[in-house]
């Protein structure tokens, strides 16, 4: 963490001391069901928040953002009273937030020279605190272990880990491989899975699931893991919390057998696991339900862009046998009519979520009628650029039969009789509105044309789908050519935002 010019100065190791328990904010603050607040004195005589985390296991109290907010001992003394302490003790203060009933408890950060570096504020409603008083005592002594092996920084890959939520389970398993506490809900996951009785003291190695080698996992690596299985029937992603102590415990925990060999962190000595179920099998069943839909309607997209083509093979074929000039003009616009919603399909066809951009669209487009519309007697160059915006495909569709539109327009009308020119397409996502520009350097608009008495087909179909579909608005005009702008809101048919 890079400390900001108001926080006091700090060497090196604080610094990356802080860093770490950053990490592991949102995870304990989940599991501890509570608002955490990280307080680092500054120069002066105030503190400032400069950490914040929000359960996802219960309503956090605060909705707003406190990060940079300064607090003098006179605001928030219990603050100041942790940043005096040379151990580990917990201040427990009563307090009130838009007038409930709140409980902090406060916790210094020591550093190797056991001086407060700072101090979190474990903050939580009084009945949510009144609960957690409740909960039996292996639990509420394991998440103090947690909570205290946080403020050392103990818990590596913390930040990796998926949040908690109010539905997932909850057990500890010591390090003789002793179940100590299974959630409600814990116990509830494993009767769905066949195991009816009380698990509280069982072996874990007892079960046939994976809980016994997240164990294993978490106390070799000397870090958090977290896994995603199928088994029984069901999805569990699991995360598994190694628990920790001060050597200088250890007179506690001597008559437990605890492996030389597991790596641990300086200073301390394993003293069980914490598990956390969530079951994801109901989650998993959706995203497969909705990925089979998905691959469905793609398919769908890619044969109506195949049919759409071959409509306009048929049409080319029809034109070429033709006679009439007319004739053939007509199934030339309709077949770039058909084309340019061919490609809007086959975007959909491949891309699998609900949006497309328009701006690969409109260099397709363009791509496409240089190639085929024209003639080799002129050079004419087309240039697509601006910002992404993306749509739906009901915008995305009318959009592109608009910017096939007015292509079309500016080679018919405007280079006519030129030989040489430049078309662009330019988008701008302005927001909620987005605008598409197209222009050329050709021979402009017949002097006092106006658009509703002297439009031809493809400005009238233009005018149609800008003011009908898009809900928008169109203009054109001369500008050492001609220039047309349309101009539409995202959300006139609920279009995306970028």
């Amino acid at each position: 963490m890079e400390p900001s010019p108001n926080v006091a100065s700090l060497s090196e190791a604080d610094t990356n001391l802080l860093t770490n328990i950053r990490k592991s904010l949102p995870i304990l603050s989940d599991l501890s069901r509570s608002d955490l607040l990280l307080y680092v004195p500054t120069d002066g005589q105030e503190a400032v928040i400069t950490d914040q985390a929000r359960p996802h296991s219960i309503f956090p109290l605060y909705a707003e953002d406190l990060l940079g907010r300064r607090v003098t001992p006179q605001m928030a003394p219990w603050v100041f009273d942790t940043l005096t302490k040379t151990s580990l003790q917990r201040g427990v203060q009563a307090g009130t937030l838009r007038d409930a009933p709140i409980v902090r408890e406060v916790l210094p950060v020591l550093n190797q020279n056991r001086r407060a570096i700072a101090a979190l504020s474990i903050e939580t409603n009084l009945l949510a605190y009144e609960r957690h008083r409740r909960r039996r005592k292996a639990f509420r002594k394991a998440l103090q272990q947690l909570q205290e092996s946080a403020l050392r920084g103990e818990l590596v890959n913390a930040e990796a880990l998926t949040p908690f939520g109010e539905h997932d389970g909850i057990m500890v398993v010591d390090m003789q491989r002793t179940i100590r506490y299974t959630s409600g809900i814990a116990a509830n996951l494993f009767r769905r899975i066949g195991y009816m009785g009380n698990l509280v003291y069982r072996s874990v190695d007892t079960l046939e699931t994976a809980d016994a080698e997240m164990v294993d996992e978490a106390l070799s690596r000397a870090a958090c893991v977290e896994r995603e299985k199928d088994e029984h029937g069901c999805i569990w992603i699991r995360k598994a919390i190694p628990l920790y102590v001060r050597k200088s415990w250890w007179r506690v925990f001597a008559k437990r057998r605890v492996d030389p060999e597991l790596p641990c962190p300086p200073g301390a000595i394993p003293v069980g696991v914490m598990l956390t179920i969530h079951d994801a099998t109901s989650q998993r069943d959706k995203e497969r339900e909705l990925k089979a839909k998905m691959a469905m309607i793609q398919e769908v997209h890619h044969r109506v862009k195949n049919n759409l083509q071959s409509i306009a093979s048929l049409l080319r074929l029809q034109a070429r046998r033709s006679d009439s000039p007319e004739v053939q003009q007509a199934l030339s616009d309709t077949v770039n009519r058909i084309l340019s919603v061919a490609v809007v399909h086959e975007f959909l066809s491949y891309n699998t979520g609900s949006v497309i951009n328009l701006l690969d669209i409109a260099q397709r487009i363009a791509s496409q009628m240089s190639q085929s519309v024209i003639g080799p007697d002129k050079s004419i160059q087309f240039q697509v650029r601006g910002d992404p915006v993306y749509l739906t495909s009901q915008q995305a569709t009318a959009c592109a039969l608009v910017i096939n539109e007015l292509l079309q327009n500016s080679l018919e009308h405007g280079f006519e009789r030129r030989s040489k020119g430049t078309i662009s397409v330019e988008l701008a996502d302005e927001g909620e509105l987005v605008r598409i520009a197209i222009g050329d350097d050709g021979a402009g608009l017949p002097q006092e044309f106006k658009l509703d008495a002297d439009s031809g087909l493809g400005l009238r179909i233009v005018q149609t789908l800008v003011e009908s579909d898009l809900k928008g608005r169109f203009e054109i005009y001369s500008a050492q050519g001609v220039k047309a702008i349309v101009t539409f809101s995202k959300t006139s048919l609920g279009g995306a935002k970028s």
